[in-house]
This record gives C-alpha cells, sequence and structure tokens, in this order.
C-alpha cells in the first residue's frame, strides 16, 4: 500500500506545506526564492557537467563506459536538500549527478572520469567507481543491484551506532528484478533499518520498457510483502521529490523501518555513450524536453513570480559553465597515475 493513504497527520503537514500538486497528483514543498534558485543551479551544474563529459567522451578522455544523468536531476537534487549531515548515499553506476549533489568537487569527479591522479579515486575508478568519506557517498557501483545490499548494510552500522544517519540507496527500474533487492528488503524490514530505497524509473533499464520487462511497473509497491510502504514520485519536479523526501526520512528517522521512494523520471540520452536509444522515438524524448523537463520548470517559476530576471538566470548559467570548463580543462592537464601506484588502494 502507498504511505500517503496511510500516512499520519503530522506527516502529511510536513510533507504538504502548500495546496500545489505534483503532476501526479502528489504534494510538493513550498520553496522559496532561495530554495528555488539554489534547486536551479544545482541541477544546471549536473546537466552542464554531464553535456561536458560526453563531449570528452566523444573525443576520446573519457573510456570505458559513460552514463549520463541528463534528464534525471531533480531527483538527487530534491533528495539532497531535504538531507542532513551524515545520511549517506549509495547508487549505481550513473552516479556523477549524485556525487556532484553532495557536494563532491567537479575537478574531482572530472579528473576521475578521465582516469587522472586527482581524481576522486586516484584515476583507477572511472566514471562508475568513485567514493568520498567526506561527503559521505558510497559509490558509484558496476554490478546491478550491488549498491542496494550495501546501502542497507550502512543502515545496519547507523542503526548498531545508535545514531541518527539515514542511508539513501538509488537504483533503477532494471536493477529492481534483481534478488538481491528482494534479500535486502527482507532483511531491512525485519530489522527496522533506517534505510530510503529510491527507484529510478527512467522507464527503459538499458533498453527494454518497463512494460515488457516487469509483470509488477508500481515500483512503490515492490516492498508490500515485506511491509515496507512506498511512495510514487514526480521524479521530473524537484519540489516533489522534496516533499517525499521530508517525509520518507522522518519515517527512518522515528524508527519505523525502511521505505520505497519510486522516482517518476526519464533520461534524454541513451543507456550508455554507447547506445544509440532506437528504442523510444525522438518525438517521445521531444515532448518529455518540453513539457516536464526538470530544470525548465523551475525557470518558468521563478521568472513567473518576479524571483530572477532573464539576465539573472543567464549569469548562473555562466557560473555553472565556468565550473564545468575549468574542472575538463583542469582534468586534462592532470597527469595520470604513476606506474608505481598499480597496485595501491587495491584489495585482493
Amino acid at each position: 500500500m502507498a504511505l500517503r493513504k496511510t500516512a499520519t497527520v503530522s506527516s502529511r503537514k510536513n510533507s504538504a506545506k502548500s495546496a500545489a500538486k505534483a503532476s501526479n497528483g502528489g504534494p510538493v514543498a513550498d520553496f522559496d526564492r532561495d530554495e528555488e534558485l539554489k534547486a536551479y543551479r544545482e541541477m544546471l551544474l549536473i546537466r552542464r557537467f554531464e553535456e561536458k563529459a560526453g563531449q570528452l567522451y566523444g573525443m576520446g578522455f573519457i573510456g570505458g563506459f559513460c552514463h549520463l544523468y541528463i534528464g534525471q536531476e531533480a531527483v538527487v537534487v530534491g533528495m539532497q536538500m531535504a538531507q542532513k549531515e551524515g545520511d549517506q548515499v549509495i547508487t549505481a553506476y550513473r552516479d556523477h549527478g549524485h556525487m556532484l549533489a553532495t557536494g563532491m568537487e567537479a575537478r574531482g569527479v572530472m579528473a576521475e572520469l578521465t582516469g587522472r591522479r586527482n581524481g576522486y579515486s586516484h584515476g583507477k575508478g572511472g566514471s562508475m567507481h568513485m567514493f568520498s568519506k567526506e561527503k559521505h557517498f558510497y559509490g558509484g557501483h558496476g554490478i546491478v543491484g550491488a549498491q542496494v545490499s550495501l546501502g542497507t548494510g550502512l543502515a545496519f552500522a547507523n542503526r548498531y551506532r545508535g545514531n541518527d544517519s539515514v542511508s539513501i540507496a538509488y537504483f533503477g527500474d532494471g536493477a529492481a528484478n534483481q534478488g538481491q533487492v528482494y534479500e535486502s528488503f527482507n532483511m531491512a524490514a525485519l530489522w527496522k533499518l533506517p534505510i530510503i530505497y529510491i527507484v529510478e524509473n527512467n522507464r527503459y533499464a538499458m533498453g527494454t520498457s518497463t512494460a515488457r520487462a516487469t509483470a509488477q511497473s508500481n515500483y512503490s509497491l515492490r516492498g508490500s510483502g515485506f511491509g515496507i510502504p512506498g511512495i510514487q514520485v514526480d521524479g521530473m519536479d524537484v519540489r516533489a521529490v522534496k516533499a517525499a523526501a521530508d517525509e520518507a526520512l522522518e519515517h527512518c528517522r522515528s524508527g519505523k523501518g525502511p521505505i520505497i521512494l519510486e522516482m517518476l523520471t526519464y533520461r534524454y540520452r541513451g543507456h550508455s555513450m554507447s547506445d544509440p536509444a532506437k528504442y523510444r522515438s525522438k518525438e517521445e524524448v521531444q515532448k518529455m524536453r518540453s513539457e516536464q523537463d526538470p530544470i525548465e520548470q523551475v525557470r518558468m517559476r521563478v521568472m513567473e513570480k518576479g524571483w530572477a530576471t532573464e539576465d539573472d538566470l543567464k549569469a548562473i548559467d555562466k557560473e555553472v559553465r565556468d565550473i564545468v570548463a575549468d574542472s575538463a580543462d583542469f582534468a586534462q592537464a592532470d597527469p595520470e597515475p604513476d606506474a608505481s601506484e598499480l597496485y595501491t588502494d587495491i584489495l585482493l
């Protein structure tokens, strides 16, 4: 059952501050000017960074796999706006946006993408495997669904230590069918672990529509057999994500155990840079861009409310582009790891 249908009055008050509704009918957070502009800047940073990463991949500066987050920015930014210091984040291989949202520096992320010495994993992890203990970011994981079990372990550690931290584990609609996900659900429910499972449902997994690949495409219900409540969220509206995050974090911190948030989102690019994405039409992608783009939604709201002018937003875009350009220049100038470090920081 969906949590909102059984939520307490207090949780409803905390999660829905205004009468506004998301496109799927759920509540949205009531952002003030500073919050709207913060969300705009953070999402724009992710998008510009990913656009530059795509360019560098095409130029041969980034090797291996590269999965871009373009279109899904509202999910991680909205979640991060609700989190507090000490909450942990763990995700899959589409991870650059999550890193930037946690406050990891663009220079370090781009240097890692290009396999350079000053990358977050010293050039050894690449696009899919980098970490920051300082920012409580525990990866980037290339094994499908692996991060769900690891995130559950982080939640177990929080409960064992008796702290107030919550583990946030992101995974996709494709990974939602992995067996280890349900083993993790069982343990988390049994021990009432403080973890939010976030299904980033971008509709296609690697390249197959969820309608063709899953018998239950409402992923918010996936924990019902374990008594884990779930909420479907408009993942293209950062305010809806923030409202759901507030509710879910309160649920976990109050000792009620795990919860699932299904973020209904959409990626504009292919599964990875090597994916031509021929399984969907250009018209479908363009429709999402023109009607539900998460950044454009914020842009229109702040303009309509008189909270920013066109010049103000252009200035933010310039600032972000300068940060991204600097990160690319830094990464290309940074040396590769020395051959003597081949076996350092490696578990054998």
